[in-house]
């Protein structure tokens, strides 16, 4: 199986590329909802995370967690945020190996997996045959987030905690400009998908799950 990990900023057009991956023919991993399954009632980590952030999170009745109180809280410092992420990580990235053994034995040809977050999941690199980077100047990713409803200090807030494009390009094996309109960036995707079937997906590394 090939393993792609998809990155980008918050508005760069990752996830609109990943869902064209999926059209494609890819099966898609969305690193996001790995970590809505975690906190799901009864999930692996939902104990912890509300002894860390108010129990007053969790509906007794449901053992739902409040996933929008939980934001507010887990982002008002880069501390609170790192601590969310402790506790979380270990068990999204427990679950994403599980999901990609099993796609293994299903004899997948492509798996894309959506990754927000690339400087937290280093350790998994080596998982990835290619790691596809959908790159847009910060500027119009800002106006881009804002145009869909999302509050300047939300996106500041967000940015910052976010990898640089500096340290993006440095991990990526390839980029993806989305400076353009959607049309424009669903015409590259296509042209390197187009490239690497061709190229009968050949492995350029990783390790065997």
């Amino acid at each position: 199986m090939y393993v792609l990990f998809l990155t980008g900023g918050t508005a760069s057009g990752k996830s609109t590329a990943a869902r064209e991956l999926e059209r494609l023919g890819a099966v898609r991993l969305d690193m996001d909802q790995l970590s809505r399954e975690v906190l799901a009632p009864g999930g692996p980590c939902v104990g912890s995370v509300a002894a860390a952030f108010g129990e007053d999170l969790l509906d007794p009745a449901s053992g739902s967690l409040d996933r929008r109180l939980l934001a507010q809280r887990a982002f008002e410092s880069a501390g609170q945020a790192r601590l969310l992420e402790g506790i979380e990580l270990p068990h999204i990235k427990g679950l994403l190996l599980r999901r990609l053994r099993e796609l293994e034995g299903r004899s997948v040809a492509v798996c894309v997996v959506e990754v927000p977050l690339l400087d937290r999941v280093e350790d998994l690199r080596g998982l990835a045959d290619e790691l596809v980077w959908v790159r847009a100047d910060p500027l119009l990713r800002r106006q881009r987030a804002l145009g869909r409803g999302m509050d300047a200090r939300d996106y500041e807030r967000r940015l910052a905690g976010q990898p640089s494009d500096a340290y993006l390009e440095a991990h990526a094996d390839t980029v993806i400009p989305n400076d353009g309109d959607a049309e424009e960036l669903l015409f590259r995707l296509r042209s390197w998908w187009d490239e690497r079937e061709g190229q009968g997906w050949q492995k350029r590394g990783g390790v065997t799950l």
